[in-house]
C-alpha cells in the first residue's frame, strides 16, 4: 500500500509492520469510515477502468482485473467486520449502522453495473474458445454467477427493488446481531447464598466471584456466556436456578424491550424470500442451494430423513436413560426437562465412564493444548508456529504467530483470541484479516492473515485456563478452518482458502475433531497442570469409549436446527404468524426433550439470521458425513500418516474453490462419500469386517 496525502489514517499509509499486518495499535474508531470511503472510491475507479477499456473483453482485462479490484476496501472492511464480532463497542456499533448499508450499496452498484456485466457476459459467452485452465474457468464461472445471482439480469425497475431489499436486509441482519449481543451481555444471575452453588466446580465458582467483583457486587454472578452458562447447567444442584438460567438464555430476543428480535425474524425471512423470488426462484432455499453440493432442498431433506430414521430410536433411548437417573431422585413420574438434560446426562456419563468433564480439565491447560494442536499440524504437515510480539494485536489477550512451511518459507500469520469479554459475540469462529492470492503484477504469492476467535474458560487468580474436553474439540474445529485458510494457494482471491461451497467449508474443521478421540494424539500434550502426569490410560479409554455418549440425541438436536432453518427459508409466501409456534412445529419431529412454549431459538439463531448459514445450517451434518468418510482413511493408514495428510492438503486444504468440491473430495478419497462411516462412528451401525 502506498502513502497518500490525506491525514494520518493508518489504513491509508504503508503499514510498516511485519508481513504488512494490520496496525491495530494505531487504528482509532474514527479511521474506519474515511478508509472505507476511500476504498470504495478506489474500487470504483478500478471498475471504471475495466468498463472503459477500449480493448475487447477477455479473461485478463475483465475477469482477473475484477478479482484484483477493491484491495483496500477488502482489507478495511475485513478488519471492521471482525472487530464488530470480537471487540465491539457502542461507538463501533453505532458506526456500523452507517457503514454496513454503505458497503451493501457499493456491492449493488458493482453487481448492477450494466457496462461491467456486459463485459463479464461477453467473456462468459465465449468461455469454450478461450483455452482457460481449470482455475481460470472456475473463476469465470464464479464471477458470472455472482453477477447473475445479484440481479445483473433484472430489468431496470426490478434492479431498484433489488437495491432496496438488499439494503433493508443488511440493516435487519445488523440489528439482529446487535440485539443478540446486547441481550447476552446485559443479563446476570447474582447469587449471594453460598449453599446455592452446591455441585459447581471450584473453577466455575471462582470465575463467578470474579465476574461479580468486577462490577463491585457481592456474591457470584453467572452470565449467558458459554464458559459461565454451560458449567452452571451441567453441575449446579439447584434445579430452580438451572431453570431460571435456562429460561433467561432461551428467551433472548423475545422480551418486551429494545432488543426484541421477533419482528426482525419475520422481516429477515420475508425480505430474503422477496429477493429470491425477484431473481426467479420459488424461495430462498432454492436460490441458495443452487450453488451447493446438495443442489436443492430435496437432497437436504433426504439427508435429514436418513438421519432421523437411523438415529431417532437411539435418541429416544438416550433420553430414557438420562431420565432414569433423574427418577432415582424424584420418582417414577418425573419428566426430564431441558434444564435437567446437561445435569443428569453428566451424572449418567460418570456412571458409565467413570469420569466427569471437570476431572478432565486439569489435563487440558490451554498452553499445553495449544502446543498439542500446533504440534499436530507440525506432525501432519511440517508447519511451525512462532509467536511474534512485534505484530500488533487488537486486545491484550490476543497473540500473533508467524507460521512457516516445511521448507522454512513464510506461510501465514495466525492470531489467537481465546477468552470471552464484553463486546465479543458468543461462539467460536475463524476468519481472515487478509486473503491469499497471487499478485498478477509481480507474481508474488501474497500470504493470508488468519484469526481464531473463541470463548474459552478464562484463567482465575489461582488457576490457569483449563479447558473442558468440548473446548478442546472446539479448538480443533476452528483450527481446521484456519488450516484451510493458511494453506490457501490459489491465483485469485475469490477462489482462495475458505471461499468454497458452504456445505464443503466444514469438512476441514470437522475432520480435525476426530483427533480429540485418538490416544496417540492426547498423549502428546494432555498432562496435569500441577503434577505434569500424563493423562491416565483409563481416562483416555473412557474418553474414547464415551465418544458416542448421547451421540444420537446430539445428532437429532443438529437435525432440528437444520429443519428449523429449512422451514424458514423454503417458504414461498410471507410469514406473519407466531414465530415461537412456527418454530415448535418446524422441528417437532427431531425434538427429544419436552418443548417449552415461551422459549425461542430463532430470535437468537445468529447462524441463519445474521450469519452466513441461511438455508445452509444442514452443512454441519452434510460435512459430518464427509469428515467421517474422510477420516476413515486416516484410521486405515494411521492418524499421523504423512501420505494421507499430504493428499488432504494438496487436494482439499490448498485448493480453495478452484474446482468443484466433489471433484476435490473424490480425488482425495477415491470415492464419493456415503453415510455409512458416520453411522459406524456413532455406533448406530456395526463396522463391516
Amino acid at each position: 500500500m502506498t502513502d497518500i496525502a490525506n491525514g494520518q489514517n493508518p489504513f491509508l499509509m504503508s503499514y510498516q509492520t511485519p508481513h504488512e499486518t494490520v496496525p491495530f495499535d494505531k487504528i482509532k474508531v474514527g479511521d474506519y469510515e474515511p478508509a472505507i470511503v476511500e476504498g470504495i472510491k478506489r474500487q470504483n475507479q478500478e471498475i471504471a477502468a475495466i468498463v472503459d477499456n477500449p480493448a475487447k473483453a477477455d479473461f485478463a482485462n475483465t475477469i482477473a482485473a475484477y478479482d484484483a479490484s477493491g484491495e483496500l476496501l477488502d482489507l478495511v472492511s475485513a478488519v471492521f467486520s471482525n472487530m464488530l464480532s470480537a471487540e465491539a463497542s457502542d461507538e463501533l456499533l453505532e458506526l456500523a449502522q452507517r457503514i454496513m448499508p454503505m458497503l451493501s450499496e457499493h456491492a449493488n452498484n458493482i453487481y448492477l453495473n450494466r457496462g461491467l456485466f456486459a463485459r463479464v457476459k461477453e467473456v462468459f459467452d465465449q468461455k469454450e474458445r478461450l483455452g482457460l485452465d481449470t482455475e481460470q474457468a472456475r473463476l469465470l464461472e464464479v464471477v458470472y454467477d455472482a453477477f447473475a445471482r445479484h440481479g445483473a439480469n433484472l430489468a431496470e425497475a426490478d434492479r431498484e427493488t433489488y437495491r432496496q431489499l438488499t439494503l433493508e436486509l443488511s440493516k435487519l441482519s445488523l440489528d439482529f446481531g446487535e440485539n443478540n449481543l446486547k441481550e447476552t451481555n446485559r443479563y446476570q444471575m447474582l447469587i449471594t447464598n453460598r449453599e446455592q452453588l452446591a455441585g459447581l466446580p471450584e473453577i466455575a465458582v471462582e470465575a463467578a466471584a470474579e465476574t461479580a467483583a468486577a462490577e463491585n457486587k457481592e456474591g457470584w454472578a453467572f452470565t449467558l456466556h458459554a464458559p459461565s452458562y454451560v458449567p452452571f447447567m451441567t453441575y449446579a444442584d439447584d434445579r430452580e436456578l438451572r431453570h431460571t438460567l435456562y429460561i433467561a438464555y432461551n428467551t433472548k430476543g423475545t422480551r418486551d424491550n429494545a432488543y426484541n428480535n421477533l419482528d426482525i425474524v419475520k422481516k429477515i425471512v420475508n425480505t430474503r424470500m422477496a429477493i429470491a423470488q425477484l431473481l426467479g426462484y420459488a424461495n430462498y432455499a432454492e436460490y441458495i442451494l443452487e450453488k451447493r453440493m446438495a443442489r436443492g432442498s430435496d437432497a437436504v431433506y433426504r439427508l435429514f430423513d436418513q438421519l432421523l430414521e437411523a438415529y431417532t430410536p437411539a435418541a429416544r433411548r438416550d433420553y430414557e436413560a438420562v431420565q432414569e437417573v433423574a427418577r432415582r431422585e424424584f420418582g417414577d413420574d418425573f419428566t426430564l426437562m431441558p434444564w435437567d438434560w446437561s445435569y443428569y446426562s453428566n451424572k449418567l456419563r460418570i456412571e458409565r465412564f467413570a469420569y466427569s468433564a471437570e476431572e478432565l480439565r486439569p489435563y487440558f491447560e490451554l498452553e499445553r493444548v495449544k502446543k498439542g494442536v500446533f504440534g499436530l499440524a507440525e506432525r501432519l504437515y511440517g508447519i511451525t508456529f512462532t509467536k511474534n510480539p512485534e505484530i500488533p494485536v487488537y486486545h491484550k489477550d490476543v497473540d500473533a504467530y508467524e507460521v512457516f512451511d516445511r521448507d522454512g518459507s513464510f506461510l501465514a500469520v495466525l492470531y489467537t483470541d481465546f477468552y470471552p469479554r464484553q463486546g465479543k459475540r458468543a461462539g467460536a469462529w475463524m476468519t481472515n484479516f487478509k486473503e491469499q492470492w497471487v499478485d498478477p503484477r509481480t507474481g508474488e504469492n501474497s500470504r493470508p492473515q488468519v484469526s481464531l476467535v473463541m470463548n474459552f474458560t478464562k484463567p482465575t487468580e489461582s488457576k490457569p485456563a483449563l479447558l473442558t474436553f468440548n473446548e478442546v474439540q472446539t479448538f480443533l474445529h476452528e483450527f481446521g478452518h484456519s488450516l484451510h485458510g493458511m494453506f490457501a494457494n490459489s491465483s485469485y482471491r475469490l477462489l482462495s482458502g475458505t471461499n468454497v461451497y458452504w456445505d464443503f467449508v466444514e469438512l476441514p474443521s470437522q475432520i480435525m475433531e476426530n483427533f480429540a478421540y485418538q490416544k496417540e494424539f492426547l498423549n502428546t500434550f494432555a498432562r496435569h497442570y500441577q503434577t505434569n502426569h500424563l493423562i491416565p490410560g483409563e481416562m483416555v479409554h473412557s474418553i474414547v469409549d464415551g465418544s458416542n455418549f448421547v451421540a444420537a440425541y446430539n445428532c437429532l438436536r443438529q437435525v432440528g436446527f437444520g429443519l428449523l432453518d429449512m422451514a424458514w427459508y423454503t417458504r414461498s409466501t410471507p410469514f406473519e404468524g407466531d414465530v415461537r409456534a412456527y418454530e415448535q412445529a418446524a422441528w417437532a419431529k427431531a425434538q427429544v426433550l419436552p418443548p417449552v412454549k415461551k422459549t425461542c431459538m430463532s430470535t437468537q439463531f445468529g447462524h441463519i439470521f445474521s450469519g452466513g448459514y441461511a438455508a445452509g445450517y444442514y452443512s454441519y451434518k452434510w460435512a459430518e458425513v464427509l469428515d467421517a468418510d474422510a477420516f476413515s482413511l486416516f484410521e486405515q493408514k494411521g492418524i499421523f500418516n504423512a501420505e494421507v495428510a499430504r493428499s488432504f492438503r494438496d487436494n482439499i486444504l490448498s485448493k480453495g474453490g478452484t474446482e468443484h468440491p466433489m471433484t476435490l473430495y473424490k480425488r482425495f478419497r477415491g470415492q464419493e462419500p456415503t453415510i455409512d462411516a458416520l453411522l459406524v462412528r456413532n455406533g448406530i451401525k456395526e463396522r463391516a469386517d
